[in-house]
């Protein structure tokens, strides 16, 4: 079947603008063409660009002391049984430096009988390794090399190996190991002979350095940046290697502590940029020139090409799929800290994730981020109460690279106030910080994806000319964008499968939202849209529907939170996961009941809760048999909801929120083993709520605020919450008592309390939580917080060892501020 004209001139235009690109690197590399004869005549070498870090001198090593150290003390001390240590972090990190500096201290050469130090590389050859192996061991004992070994297969090399090692504790490094089967490759060869072998890997995956924990207890040893001081001590030896005796003159320290806090502690990139700059005049205009430039230059200076290359081997050894979501993290602004969930559907929305039999896309997709996690390629910036990483970056080196290689594979195109103009083909675009005058020119686009950052105004004259121009769009994100109005135009987007207007000034969708059949996500967080049209019934690819508004000029109330109103015929929306809020006074029973028919659900939010709207609420709960989060407040503080009647409650909740008056504690909470955090308000309960808490097994946060209990008395008993992390006890004004036992929440880091008027001592048994790193004391009374005082305070005793105490008080609305804080003897 032939193409249409369109098409082919489509094609056409974009084979032009590859073979101008490709011509554009050629000039920016200075490529040649080099014939066959004249290859051969150069003799070129590829070179490892990992060889001069087993070669540095001491000047090239600030920092490593302590961690040389304890790495010294996992290899010569502990059982005599077989062990690993495996040292991870990115590439660039000095990983094979510090393993160098181990490897040769004399405490390890002395130790151990043989030793060798093997670099393994992507594309290995087992037997060729297994043969180094038994060479180097011979060649350290000064022993003569087995004959006939160069000729030996796989089994007979594994033979010799364990019959040589069998009375003799050997050390062997492993440097850059990059598959998890490498394990499985040497375990039979290196006997565990019970005499305290030592093996000791380098590696950017976490996933390699825990592998071979089946069969050998294993030390993992996180390389860490290095800190700001020695960064800079590192980056001066460099710099200012031949001039002004390894100092920094003063007029160039601002920029030099600019071009630093650009390498964000790498040792790779400060040795080699400070390197550079060693041979650069020492003026303000070439510092400057360099640092504007770094990008560019990472490409095409040969002082920086190794720094290019380290970082480069990971993005080359990632599986193809995951090279494009690595990719998109790029369409993010510099030291941007993206939102993971975000980040998570935007992959989705692309088609990048991969289906597997019983599991969701997005499932899929968080494994994909924790792979990029595990090979170092991704930084965790934020961690949620649970562990799960809740927000990531790019480290600014990487995103370098990442901007290199989206342009050359006409990834995207960043438009920036640095360079705020295009020309050519381009499937994605991220803007920060442009003009919308400069997108004027974008007519009947190809772009599939649109990210927008700090834009100045979006005026609707100009919205209402852009969907006509970004018909293809599949990913349209203006969170934050200075945007009141969206025009019908919104719903030619046929393509569109993500769009967010989280914490835009939007008031109202149009109803032509009800054409976006391919939608799976709609973020309407913090806008200012409080009614869903009835056409959203029609959107049956919908997954996410997050609509809600927080007033954080607000005291903490029912009212500091609202919903959505969405009108019957949801039902449709089959494969909805999250729903959060819908209010449920403006649906009615009906509404309700359509809930309980939407089987998919992971989270769900409800407001306005009532007595009559109870019974069905309950029996639609009971079917969400996937449901993990549950958020339901009531329409006043007053109305009594019985939460009872729940038949049967989801055995996959994890987070459980209730905001209303309780008569009692529902009997089905203790059932619930996975909930990992319970958080209820203004419930009065006069029971003690612990004793339904305190046996759940993964049970991390605990709130009990704002007359959730009403009775004078709570009790941490022995061996309850074992798992218990944060501990929230606020505006509980009949609370007289708090006595936490020995042995009650033993892993507790975190604990607030009040404002509670009646508390007057400081509880008995802080003094047994002995992880306790912060103690806020919110409003207590005066004697309270006078106790607590270091120097004469009569109940100092009991939180002494706690870390940090916090005083905060209350500024305004519904905002409060440290007043002071106590740190603990043992911070220096």
């Amino acid at each position: 079947m032939l193409k249409p004209h369109h098409e082919i001139a489509t094609e056409v235009q974009e084979i032009k603008a590859s073979l101008q690109k490709i011509k554009e690197r050629s000039e920016r590399y200075r490529f040649q063409t080099i014939d066959h004869q004249s290859m051969v005549a150069q003799n070129v070498r590829r070179t490892d660009p990992r060889k001069d870090a087993l070669y540095l001198e001491d000047g090239d090593v600030v920092g490593i002391e302590s961690s040389r150290d304890e790495l010294i003390g996992w290899l010569v001390e502990g059982s005599s049984y077989r062990s690993v240590v495996s040292l991870v972090g990115m590439g660039g990190l000095g990983k094979t430096t510090l393993a160098k500096k181990v490897y040769d201290h004399q405490l390890v050469k002395g130790h151990f009988d043989c030793h060798a130090w093997i670099s393994v590389s992507q594309s290995f050859n087992v037997e060729d390794l297994l043969r180094n192996m038994i060479k180097q061991f011979r060649k350290a004992r000064m022993e003569p090399l087995v004959a006939g070994i160069d000729a030996m297969d796989e089994d007979s090399l594994i033979n010799e190996l364990r019959e040589y090692l069998r009375q003799k504790r050997y050390v062997v490094i492993f440097d850059d190991v990059w598959k998890i089967d490498f394990w499985e490759d040497i375990k039979h060869a290196l006997i565990d002979n019970n005499t305290g072998g030592r093996i000791m890997i380098t590696t950017r995956n976490m996933k390699v350095a825990t592998f071979c924990k089946k069969s050998s207890p294993v030390h993992v040893y996180e390389l860490q940046p290095l800190p700001p001081d020695d960064a800079w001590e590192l980056f001066c030896k460099r710099a200012f290697q031949f001039d002004f005796e390894g100092h920094c003159p003063l007029a160039l320290e601002k920029l030099s502590h600019y071009i630093v806090e650009k390498c964000e502690g790498l040792p790779l990139a400060i040795v080699a940029i400070g390197g550079l700059l060693s041979t650069k005049d020492k003026t303000i205009f070439e510092w400057q020139n360099l640092y504007d430039s770094l990008g560019f230059e990472l490409g095409r200076n040969l002082h920086l090409v190794r720094v290019n290359k380290i970082l480069s081997l990971s993005y080359e050894d990632l599986p193809y799929n995951l090279k494009s979501c690595f990719l998109y993290l790029g369409m993010y602004p510099e030291d941007y800290s993206i939102n993971c969930v975000r980040l998570i559907r935007q992959w989705v929305a692309e088609g990048f994730v991969k289906e597997i039999k019983n599991k969701m896309l997005e499932e899929v997709a968080q494994e994909y981020l924790i792979e990029l996690i595990h090979r170092s390629l991704v930084q965790v910036s934020e961690v949620n109460f649970d562990g799960k990483v809740r927000r990531c970056r790019l480290h600014d080196l990487f995103r370098e690279i990442v901007l290199q290689k989206m342009e050359d594979l006409s990834f995207c195109h960043v438009l920036s106030r640095e360079e705020s103009r295009f020309e050519g083909l381009t499937r994605r675009m991220s803007i920060d910080g442009v003009s919308y005058n400069e997108l004027k020119g974008f007519e009947d686009t190809h772009i599939h994806s649109l990210l927008l950052f700090n834009p100045d105004e979006l005026p609707k004259s100009y919205m209402s000319t852009f969907f006509v121009d970004f018909k293809l769009l599949k990913v349209m994100d203006f969170e934050d964008a200075p945007l009141d109005h969206i025009p019908e135009d919104v719903g030619s987007l046929f393509h569109l499968r993500y769009l967010s207007l989280r914490n835009t000034k939007i008031k109202m969708l149009p109803k032509s939202i009800g054409k976006l059949q391919n939608l799976e996500t709609l973020d309407l967080k913090q806008s200012l849209v409080s009614d869903i049209p009835v056409e959203i019934k029609k959107l049956r690819k919908l997954r996410h529907l997050i609509a809600y508004y927080r007033n954080n000029k607000l005291d903490f109330s029912l009212a500091w939170e609202k919903g959505v109103k969405i009108e019957k015929g949801i039902e449709c929306l089959k494969y909805l996961q999250k729903l959060y809020h819908v209010e449920l006074n403006h649906g009615g029973v009906d509404l309700i009941k359509e809930l309980g028919k939407l089987r998919q659900l992971r989270k769900l939010g409800v407001k306005n809760l009532t007595k009559e709207t109870m019974m069905a609420l309950c029996a639609s709960i009971g079917k969400m048999n996937h449901l993990e989060s549950l958020d339901v407040s009531s329409i006043s503080e007053n109305e009594i909801i019985d939460l009872q009647s729940i038949s049967s409650p989801p055995q996959c909740l994890q987070r459980l929120h209730i905001k209303c008056h309780l008569e009692k504690l529902p009997e089905w909470i203790p059932q619930l083993q996975h909930l990992v955090r319970i958080r209820i308000f203004w419930s009065k309960l006069s029971d003690d709520p612990l004793k339904a808490f305190q046996n759940l097994p993964n049970l991390l946060e605990l709130e009990i605020s704002n007359q959730a209990y009403i009775g004078e008395q709570l009790h941490f008993q022995k061996g309850g919450f074992p798992k218990l992390k944060i501990l929230i006890l606020e505006n509980l004004n009949g609370l007289y008592s708090l006595m936490i036992d020995e042995g009650a929440s033993p892993l507790l880091e975190r604990l607030s309390i009040g404002p509670s008027p009646q508390l007057k001592e400081v509880p008995s048994g802080i003094q047994h939580l002995r992880n306790l790193n912060d103690l806020i004391v919110r409003d207590m009374p005066k004697e309270f917080e006078e106790s607590l005082d270091p120097e004469q305070g009569p109940c100092h005793w009991i939180v002494k060892h706690v870390l940090f105490i916090h005083f905060p008080y209350k500024i305004g609305t519904g905002n409060y501020k440290w007043r002071r804080t106590l740190c603990s003897k043992q911070i220096n």
